[in-house]
């Protein structure tokens, strides 16, 4: 599923709400999880999960066309841990 079949399909569900908003309202959704995760926070969502951000330290890594040694610089990566009930779905539990 992608962003705007998300929009259509809570459009859909909800017919006292326009297209336009609820657009607004899942962007305004992702926008304050990208602004807590770069701001280092965790964000849970309970039952679906939690997104977080962990460090990845500077490394040497290899050029896989020249097997040249190359630096790599410490990083920041998302990470996400599913909850309890959306990993209880996903195995036929519930």
């Amino acid at each position: 599923m992608i962003r705007s079949e998300l929009i259509q399909l809570i459009a859909d569900e909800n017919p006292h709400l326009f297209r336009r908003d609820v657009e607004r309202i899942v962007n305004t959704v992702f926008e304050e999880i990208i602004n807590a995760m770069a701001r280092g926070d965790r964000v849970e969502l309970r039952g679906f999960g939690a997104f977080s951000v962990k460090k990845r330290d500077a490394r040497t890594g290899r050029n896989p066309r020249t097997g040249e040694a190359v630096d790599v610089d410490q990083k920041s990566v998302p990470f996400f841990k599913t909850g309890k009930l959306l990993r209880d779905r996903l195995n036929g539990d519930a």
